[in-house]
This record gives structure tokens, C-alpha cells and sequence, in this order.
């Protein structure tokens, strides 16, 4: 399994990095703040294509649910014919004078 390296030891290891750069004679700038690292004849950065693109109509919400609400209320459930039904049989529990179950029997509906 590979070992996890855990921040405390990145941060270790940046340090032993940045003390052996210093050693070896390297030295760190210090950038005022508020100065920029471009250069004012640079020319300027192209936006992203993401933030360049037109912005879209959107759709408002409660028109779609009003048209799902009136397109579920148009469709009416099939009616059950019950020309040529068969009764249909159900348990049922029957309990004694102190409301212990004694047997279950069968019952048409």
C-alpha cells in the first residue's frame, strides 16, 4: 500500500528546500505590495471562452411545472372492467374476547 505523505511533512520538505536554495547562495526578492508581474505594454489577456459567450434566455420554472401539472391532469387512468372480475381473496385475522389472535381465514373483497 502507498504510503500517505501528510502536510506536515510537505511542509518539511518545502523548508529543507528553501534552506539548501539560500546555502547555495540564491537569494529571495522582495516584490512590493500591489506591484504586478505584467508589464504595461504586454497586451491584454483573452477572457475565457467560458465568460465569452452570450448569455442565455432561461427557462422560469413555474411555467414548466404548470405545463407537467396540465398534461398530468388531461390523462385519465384506465377504468377496470369489472364485468368479468374474479372476487379476490384477502386474509383476515379474527381475535378472541381479549384481542389475541386466534387464526386467520380467507375472505372474498
Amino acid at each position: 500500500m502507498k504510503k500517505i505523505i501528510t502536510k506536515a511533512q510537505i511542509r518539511q520538505e518545502m523548508d529543507e528546500q528553501i534552506s539548501a536554495y539560500l546555502k547555495q547562495g540564491g537569494d529571495v526578492e522582495q516584490v512590493p505590495r500591489g506591484l504586478s508581474g505584467r508589464n504595461p505594454g504586454d497586451p491584454p489577456i483573452k477572457p475565457n471562452s467560458f465568460f465569452a459567450q452570450p448569455k442565455e434566455s432561461r427557462t422560469y420554472l413555474t411555467d414548466v411545472v404548470a405545463t407537467l401539472e396540465s398534461r398530468r391532469e388531461q390523462k385519465t387512468p384506465p377504468k377496470k372492467s369489472t364485468a368479468n372480475r374474479q372476487p379476490r381473496m384477502r386474509k383476515k385475522i379474527i381475535y378472541d374476547d381479549f384481542g389475541e389472535a386466534l387464526r386467520w381465514i380467507w375472505v372474498e373483497e
